[in-house]
């Protein structure tokens, strides 16, 4: 009968259950909430962190200030990898957004030539990237320094799913036109950087069947250094090798990636078809399902962990800015003692920013204070942050201080090592009061290593 020969020309879509119970779709339990930990994080910030912040101006350093919506904004996974590997269709397919009027757009040319935000929405909507960067509300204002033609490349789509409800996905063009930097007319690398630095989850997807490891993944992997525990490498389209030639790729990928990753433990790598088709006749499909079903627990555990992660970030920052500030003290405390009344300011500071080492700039901040001399930041840094702001224009650090308000340095300095461990241990005990005991995480000491696989 003819019903049969339609069967036939039309691919099968696979069963979809695993997704949802992995992902706890249809938990009708509401999302825990955070709102009153996420309200202490904020008045720490705000209170103990922002005031030294702006102060010496830390931002202009590190060009990262913490804006409301990153403090509230949910874990990001971010989709890199050179075009058409499928990066798209898989956020089509977590999603179930395939044969929807929002699916994302997917074919063998290079489609997505945006940086596209796929987040939650109460319906199916689409934001220009200007209107985002407009909305502080949002996590993605700091987007406007990349300027407006960068901005017509970033778009928001709103859509209804549970899953969004606890995650943001951003999909980005294929790195393989990485070449074209100049006619992109934005600076590409950076915008890249700006993503993978925020992300909680960075999957690096690629297509078994034309893997060509060139400069362009060579210039990203030298940007995802030091987030080795956030990557996911993806081997997609994994039905469409027999068994042995997928095995060979397999170990081209890893020879290739090797020198570019050089980490104790090499990230972990999934292999599978991530789309709603059955899988070919004749491949591994058992293991193509546990493998998708091991990426979709990792994604879990990072949306289970994303108020650790939060907290154990801004204390991170906290640090960074407390170094900071003790470098500018020690500076200017520098710059005080060698002046005399007879000596003209700017060749004595000109002498300091020249060479910190003959002063002992750098080292005394190790000596006098817990500091590990690999957060230390480069000196190159220091020439430029007081080229562009005058060394008379900062307060030293004992002044900083007020009757009511305290003191700044022991502001942060009570926040990292009390306030954010507090706030930490907090949730830890109110999710699993068993696992998560004093013990084992060293609450007094140090938050616990949000880098590291449970």
């Amino acid at each position: 009968p003819p019903e049969e020969v339609e069967d036939a020309s039309e691919p099968t879509k696979r069963d979809r259950s695993h997704l949802e119970s992995t992902l706890k779709l249809n938990e009708d339990k509401p999302a825990d909430d955070f709102s009153g930990v996420l309200q202490r994080l904020r008045k720490i910030y705000h209170s103990s962190i922002k005031p030294l912040e702006q102060s010496y101006r830390y931002n202009e350093l590190r060009q990262h200030e913490i804006t409301d919506g990153e403090i509230t904004s949910k874990p990001m996974v971010l989709f890199l990898g050179p075009w058409s590997v499928g990066k798209s269709s898989m956020i089509n397919y977590l999603l179930g957004l395939d044969d929807t009027p929002y699916q994302l757009y997917t074919g063998a040319e290079p489609t997505t030539s945006e940086f596209t935000v796929i987040m939650h929405g109460p319906k199916l909507k689409t934001i220009e990237g200007i209107v985002m960067a407009a909305d502080s509300a949002r996590s993605f204002s700091p987007l406007e320094k990349f300027g407006q033609n960068f901005l017509e490349k970033l778009i928001g789509i709103e859509v209804p799913h549970k899953l969004l409800e606890r995650v943001t996905f951003v999909d980005t063009p294929g790195i393989i036109e990485n070449r074209k930097q100049q006619e992109r007319g934005y600076p590409f690398n950076d915008v890249c950087q700006w993503f993978i630095d925020r992300a909680d989850l960075i999957f690096v997807v690629f297509d078994p069947t034309k893997l060509d490891v060139g400069l362009e993944l060579e210039m990203l992997f030298r940007q995802l250094k030091g987030r080795e525990s956030q990557i996911r490498i993806i081997l997609n389209k994994a039905d469409s090798l027999a068994t042995q030639e997928l095995m060979r790729v397999y170990g081209a990928l890893f020879w290739s990636l090797a020198p570019l990753i050089n980490v104790t433990e090499p990230p972990r790598v999934y292999v599978s078809s991530f789309w709603p088709q059955e899988y070919n006749p004749d491949t591994h499909k058992d293991l193509f399902l546990k493998e998708e079903i091991s990426l979709l627990e990792d994604l879990n555990q990072v949306i289970e962990n994303r108020m650790e992660n939060k907290i154990a970030f801004i204390r991170q920052h906290a640090i960074r800015v407390r170094i900071h500030a003790l470098l500018v003290d020690r500076y200017l405390q520098t710059y005080k003692d060698k002046m005399t009344f007879f000596s003209d300011g700017e060749l004595v500071f000109r002498d300091i920013v020249e060479d910190p080492d003959k002063f002992f700039i750098f080292k005394s901040i190790l000596a006098k204070t817990n500091v590990s001399k690999f957060d230390l930041p480069n000196r190159e840094a220091y020439k430029d942050f007081f080229g562009i702001n005058p060394i008379t224009s900062f307060k030293l650090l004992s002044q900083q201080c007020s009757y009511m308000g305290g003191c700044f340095l022991e502001k942060i300095e009570k926040a990292i090592t009390r306030e954010l461990p507090d706030l930490l241990g907090s949730i830890g005990l109110g999710k699993k009061p068993n696992i998560l005991s004093c013990d084992i995480t060293g609450c007094g000491e140090t938050p616990k290593n949000r880098y590291r696989k449970p």
